[in-house]
């Protein structure tokens, strides 16, 4: 039978959906040939291997294992790249998602009438009552308004998670997603520049059968990096974009904590004893910056590459600090220098800060969350 669609389910310990969703996927698609990637982020409850499993008994199944990186997105970016069907979907394999739409789906796109297809939790003929999370309800509301206003993307559910197009708009433009966030369908139709012709369907969204929400907390963060990406116009890598943003608010602890130092020490006039009060300041706002960065970076920028536990996270912060070290004498010596050349030292601070967040991210990228 000729290969028609490729099914990509980003997975991340869903064990226990993957033999009742490839059992769904068979009855909805029937005498349709299909094949389903599953891209697995190392799930700790051995999902890549349940998938390897059921492969054995059905070639139709292929697992595609991630190791050292997370996140949905670049998941299904990966997945949607490993198949060879002129269409590809992608869905959760929760079964929150119904397999059942895929056949009207794929029909329309096979048509030539339309480029996507996706399923609208908020449609006309939609449902989210079986979901049982009106908060969730009320905050993906919220979250399609925003990206409606900012990409001017109207439709009734631009943040779905279920959604068909044609694999050869996707691999086109596979190399300028920003691969962030939850919302890969967004980012796709905010990238690609020709206009697309979308058909909607409503959909009954189901409650989680089994398994781990793929949402945490960052999920806010990266949506909100998402949109920042498409206004950035990829004039910096995401990764670096995050580390700035932590930056900027590392900025304004230093400054806070530089600001009650030099209160507290007093200000005198003396030249020398300022700059001596000035300099410890200095190293102090830094030292407390510099963690409270580290922190952020952990739990937001590398939340693919998160350290968990007391050792991990002790042992990271010591690497951060040490490859930060060359970063803070430079922040040090160059805001001291620009107050001896008679500069104010607030923005003679924010130079040092700008100086040595080059050489942070660069090492901090590779010997902390990075690979020797």
């Amino acid at each position: 039978m000729t290969l028609r669609l490729g099914i990509v389910l980003p997975t991340y310990n869903e064990r226990g959906n993957l033999r009742t969703m490839v059992a769904r996927l068979d009855a909805a698609l029937e005498g349709i040939g299909w094949e389903v990637i599953v891209v697995d982020d190392n799930s700790p409850d051995g999902t890549a291997d349940e998938g390897r499993a059921i492969a054995l008994e059905d070639s139709r199944v292929r697992v595609l294992h991630r190791i050292g990186r997370r996140g949905l997105a670049s998941a299904a970016i990966e997945g949607m790249c490993a198949t060879a069907a002129p269409v590809v979907a992608v869905m959760d394999a929760d079964h929150q998602h119904d397999p059942a739409l895929l056949p009207g789906m794929l029909a329309v796109i096979e048509s030539g009438e339309y480029d996507v297809s996706y399923a609208s939790r908020f449609a006309e003929g939609a449902s989210t009552e079986a979901w049982g999370r009106p908060d969730r309800v009320k905050a993906s509301g919220m979250a399609n308004a925003i990206a409606r206003r900012v990409t001017g993307i109207d439709l009734s559910d631009p943040m779905s998670g279920y959604f068909m197009l044609r694999s050869e708009i996707l691999r086109a433009d596979a190399h300028r997603l920003s691969g962030v966030g939850f919302k890969i369908m967004l980012d796709i139709l905010a990238t690609v520049d020709q206009t697309l012709r979308i058909k909607e369907f409503p959909m009954n969204f189901a409650a989680r059968a089994e398994g781990d929400s793929k949402l945490d907390r960052t999920v806010v963060f990266e949506f909100l990096v998402g949109l920042y990406d498409k206004w950035l116009g990829r004039i910096i890598p995401t990764r670096f974009a995050l580390f700035g943003t932590i930056g900027a608010l590392g900025v304004v602890v230093h400054m806070a904590v530089l600001a009650s130092f030099l209160h507290i020490v007093g200000r005198p006039f003396i030249f020398g004893h300022w700059i001596t009060r000035f300099d410890a300041g200095q190293t102090v706002a830094a030292i407390v910056a510099m963690s409270f960065n580290f922190v952020l970076n952990n739990e937001l920028t590398y939340s693919d590459k998160r350290l968990r536990g007391l050792g991990p996270v002790l042992t990271g912060w010591a690497r951060f600090a040490l490859t930060c070290s060359v970063g803070l004498l430079a922040n040090i010596g160059v805001a001291g220098a620009l107050v001896r050349m008679g500069f104010h030292p607030y923005p003679s601070a924010i130079v040092g800060i700008v100086v040595g967040s080059v050489w942070n991210f660069a090492l901090s990228n590779k010997f902390v969350w990075g690979k020797y």
